[in-house]
């Protein structure tokens, strides 16, 4: 029995893939130029023409020989004066939105035709190819693809394999990252990429980074157990009608501070947002009540949304608008920004972000794909009643870390405004007891991606909790329910806040009194030099003020302390050997 990589890793993908339904090809002897396989006329071709030619003209009928060949010169030309990212965002616009074509026809006239690249409905009317071994030759350096997965003549997956007692990570840093640098027009082109040793498979896009690379353990429900394999990789990402809906509908650009990033959904953001989608399709059966998305804090909850929102666009008939709304400033200004950079509202900032309580029901009331607000910008005066701003039961709202207003006055606003709209509850954090109301308006879970889930992925760093001092005596039995009230009522007028600054001031006092703020800074500087490792560290305190008091204490001590060891170390002997009575081993140590 052979125990090498292609006989143990490879040739079993080879064949799972062959078992989902894609043709395969063993290209490593390949011939190119007249007569070759797949028509490339020399090994610097990524686009296989024959087969991209032949799937124009099953998706295209009728439509013109000279239209065929203008969107297969479109698909395959140059593209080496674009950066990587950019270059795969343009091709990527050409596959999800057909090539405009421009021709002439029989009578010298111009014409322009959108050409059909991919079938996204129906699997069966693609043509999918997986080659193994395949060559490609750059401008100084050639390479042998392990795997290169085609649809219609286009390769959209790569696949690195190494050996099973090689770390995953030399996927990424000794050939991934040369295989982008010698060979790059083979990436203009790539959806995903995927990278295994056999019992490690994680995915990507062509800008991550090896932490952005993750996992992929459930094939068709978060209620799977999850298993990591190269197989539930393969099922859960390459099997046709998965690859074209996660190709179609899981992929952003984002235009960050460093430039253009590629964006590919994670496991968790897939399955929640398909869940998403199927309760707006049964829209009617659950009356509106698209369920709760709980997905925890890192894990990608804002795009998840763009995702989900864009796919609803795409797939579903209807001319949906989004009310995004939360309650925190700093969230509703992140939100609209990751929409933005993401490329999911092209209207400016001042049209769709709602400055004001009126101008959120002109918003209302004119026709916009996404609308962003507070929450509060539903008040009214004091006995006033919100007017209705519309009928429309294609109005989807999108609460984003925002139960606890969901069940006053703003909220009762929002829904007097939108009588027939439906709600989507996005949260980072569980129902609580008492938030059983929260189920009332938006439904049940529909997805649920927790803490435990995003540890095990290494998505988020575990969480430790000890108990430290300095400790309060708590003498208020009612505390828990006093605070609970003071959090649901986030949204108050002046003379409300006023009243609670009274109730809590007591409590206030003792959580910011001198003593224990010094206590609890000269704690922190031993914690954080004792702990024998650097790592980061966040404070967070009652309030603005005391974190500013906090910075100020810890900045103090911690300079203290290190001159104080800065002192010390001065009478620290600079060789073992002026130790006095020290006994050392053979080695020295």
């Amino acid at each position: 029995m052979s125990y090498t990589e292609d006989a143990l890793i490879e040739q079993p993908a080879i064949a799972l893939f062959r078992q989902l339904g894609w043709e395969t090809a063993d290209c490593y002897a390949e011939t190119v130029g007249p007569g070759g396989p797949f028509g490339r006329e020399t090994r610097r071709d990524v686009v296989l023409p024959m087969r991209l030619r032949n799937a124009l003209a099953n998706l295209n009928p009728g439509l013109a020989t000279d239209a065929i060949d203008a969107a297969v010169e479109e698909l395959s030309r140059d593209r080496s004066t674009l950066s990587p990212v950019n270059a795969n965002r343009e091709v990527y616009g050409l596959l999800k939105d057909g090539v405009k074509a421009t021709f002439r026809d029989n009578d010298g006239e111009l014409q322009t035709e959108t050409v059909k690249v991919v079938d996204w409905a129906e699997p069966s009317n693609n043509d999918f190819l997986l080659t193994s071994q395949l060559w490609v030759y750059g401008d100084l350096y050639h390479r042998c693809c392990d795997l290169v997965g085609f649809v219609n003549g286009i390769p959209l997956v790569f696949i690195e394999l190494k050996a099973a007692h090689k770390h995953l990570k030399d996927a990424f840093d000794g050939n991934l990252r040369d295989y982008k640098e010698t060979i790059p027009q083979l990436f203009w082109y790539n959806a995903f990429i995927i990278l295994s040793n056999g019992s490690q498979s994680k995915i990507g896009s062509i800008s991550a980074e090896w932490e952005h690379f993750a996992e992929w353990k459930k094939i068709n429900s978060e209620g799977e157990e999850g298993i990591i394999s190269l197989d539930t990789m393969i099922r859960g990402t390459c099997e046709p009608k998965r690859l074209l809906d996660f190709v179609e509908n899981f992929v952003l650009f984002s235009e960050e501070k460093g430039g253009l990033v590629k964006l590919v959904a994670k496991n968790h953001q897939f399955l929640g947002v398909n869940n998403a989608v199927d309760a707006v399709r049964d829209i009617q059966k659950n009356q509106g009540k698209l369920g709760v998305f709980w997905h925890t804090q890192g894990s990608g909850k804002t795009y998840s949304a763009v995702f989900f929102a864009q796919k609803v666009l795409r797939k579903l008939y209807g001319n949906y608008t989004f009310l995004i709304v939360t309650d925190r400033q700093e969230l509703d200004t992140q939100i609209y920004q990751t929409f933005a950079k993401a490329g999911a509202t092209i209207e400016a900032e001042d049209k769709v972000h709602a400055v004001s309580g009126d101008h959120l029901k002109g918003l209302l009331k004119e026709d916009h794909r996404y609308i962003f607000t507070l929450i509060q910008k539903f008040r009214t005066e004091r006995g006033t009643p919100y007017p209705e701003l519309s009928k429309r039961s294609d109005v989807i709202v999108i609460t984003d870390e925002a139960h606890r207003s969901q069940y006053d006055i703003f909220a009762h606003n929002m829904r007097m405004a939108l009588p027939n709209a439906a709600f989507l509850g996005f949260t980072g954090t569980p129902l609580m007891a008492g938030e059983e109301k929260t189920k009332e308006i938006f439904g049940d879970y529909i997805s649920v991606y927790n803490f435990k889930a995003s540890v095990e992925d290494q998505a988020t760093v575990p969480l430790y909790y000890e108990n430290r001092i300095p400790e309060l005596q708590l003498t208020n039995d009612q505390l828990n329910d006093d605070m609970e009230e003071l959090l649901d009522a986030a949204e108050l007028d002046p003379d409300q806040e006023r009243k609670l600054e009274r109730e809590f001031a007591r409590e206030y006092q003792l959580l910011t009194r001198e003593e224990r703020l010094d206590r609890i800074a000269d704690d922190v500087v031993e914690h954080y030099l004792g702990r024998g490792f650097a790592g980061k560290a966040m404070f967070v305190a009652v309030d603005k003020l005391t974190a500013t008091r906090m910075y100020l204490k810890v900045k103090e001590r911690w300079a203290q302390k290190l001159a104080t060891l800065r002192k010390e170390l001065k009478t620290v002997p600079a060789n073992k050997a002026d130790f006095a009575g020290a006994n050392w081993d053979k080695t020295g140590q």
